[in-house]
């Protein structure tokens, strides 16, 4: 067994379902991220416009970097459908379910590093990347094999589908890398087709289905996402307001969104995660949006501390909430909304007001006529006049 083969098996040990070798060089796919960015298609993230030259070639993170071992993470769960539904409980995307990836994947990868550079005698460290560092995971994983870019800007991996974390290894060891996939168009009209050693061959042909999902239109083209209209990106990276416009389609979604990929047919033969820290917790499957309108922000820490819903913050999170239980209607949710409208900071109460304006019998606009009467703050005065 040579060392690169090595490298893959002591991955595999290390829990990694997917693992990949690329040379390291000029990064694949940046000019199509540099106008990606240019389009402002980025919205809030200003992390990733600042990071932009960066990612133009991963060799500005380590100089002396030869290859990069790219990994995936299974994450797929297979959970009630029925239960995700409802539109009385608050649907948490997938991949926060466990244990804040970030530092699984991380932890595993300095450990492999560290297993590398006892086999060479390296004195040095390589850079491990999870989110955290300025490089194009996904561009790099396809450039490795690990899988095509399908419609809905996910990598996919041709047998196992695309409910994987990415992440990698920048070492300065020359390791025997993989080869990249051919890329094809059969012919007028035909989509891309990525063809990889072995003889698979990833592509999604006619469909379009991912596209036809999005209840906001983020999937503006074939692998061309506009964050700004995301989900995801409205329930996690947005830090103010969301857009009223798009509030009613966000639907029971309270921490990113899975539509795009559950209705990917390549993601049929998806087997569940087996890593025990990615073990969905009981308490964040489809939790009903009265018991989360009631967190406060202790409560909030403990339910979710290590998770990914951390990142949405205790105000991100509740404005999220207020949407849901917009959308739901049921007076049910009126005592907490309430609550909300009276006892919350400005963006929880702003959309709490919206929610109340929502509810069915007419209970929650007596609400908001009742602090209208009230309340002292200007800011909170004018969006309830305009949700009466």
């Amino acid at each position: 067994m040579n060392l690169s083969q090595a490298v893959k098996q002591r991955a595999q040990e290390l829990g990694f379902d997917l693992v990949a070798i690329a040379p390291a060089g000029p990064s694949p796919d940046w000019q199509r991220y540099r106008a990606w960015i240019d389009a402002g298609r980025a919205g809030e993230m200003d992390y990733l416009v600042r990071h932009t030259p960066l990612k133009q070639d991963p060799r500005a993170l380590l100089p002396e970097a030869r290859a990069i071992i790219l990994v995936g993470l299974n994450y797929a769960q297979h959970l009630d459908q029925t239960l995700l539904e409802d539109p009385g409980r608050g649907r948490i995307s997938l991949y926060a379910l466990g244990s804040d990836y970030h530092k699984i994947m991380r932890k595993a990868l300095i450990k492999l590093d560290g297993w590398l550079a006892a086999q060479t005698g390296r004195s040095r460290r390589g850079r491990a990347f999870v989110d955290s560092a300025p490089v194009l995971e996904r561009s790099w994983a396809s450039r490795a094999g690990l899988g095509f870019i399908g419609k809905n800007a996910c990598l996919i991996h041709p047998e196992q589908g695309s409910w994987f974390f990415l992440g990698g290894l920048l070492v300065p060891e020359a390791l025997t890398t993989d080869p990249p996939p051919k890329l094809s168009r059969k012919g007028a009209g035909q989509d891309l087709a990525w063809h990889f050693a072995g003889g698979r061959v990833g592509t999604c042909g006619t469909c379009t289905r991912c596209l036809d999902v999005c209840p906001t239109g983020a999937l503006v083209a074939p692998r061309q996402l506009d964050a700004r209209l995301c989900i995801s990106y409205l329930t996690i990276e947005q830090r103010g307001p969301i857009p009223r416009a798009l509030r009613p389609r966000l639907g029971n979604w309270v921490f990113g969104c899975d539509l795009c990929q559950e209705v990917c047919p390549w993601n049929r033969r998806a087997r569940p995660a087996s890593h025990p820290k990615l073990q969905p917790h009981p308490d964040r499957i489809a939790p009903p949006l009265p018991e989360l309108l009631a967190l406060d922000e202790a409560a909030f820490l403990a339910r979710f501390a290590g998770s990914p819903v951390m990142r949405a913050k205790w105000a991100g999170f509740m404005r999220n909430v207020c949407v849901a239980a917009g959308n739901w209607g049921d007076p049910a949710a009126l005592a907490p909304l309430e609550a909300h409208l009276w006892h919350s900071p400005l963006l929880v109460a702003s959309h709490a007001a919206w929610a109340l304006a929502r509810l069915r019998g007419g209970a929650g606009r007596k609400a908001l006529a009742r602090a209208l009467a009230g309340v002292a703050d200007a800011s909170l005065r004018r969006i309830i006049q305009q949700e009466l």
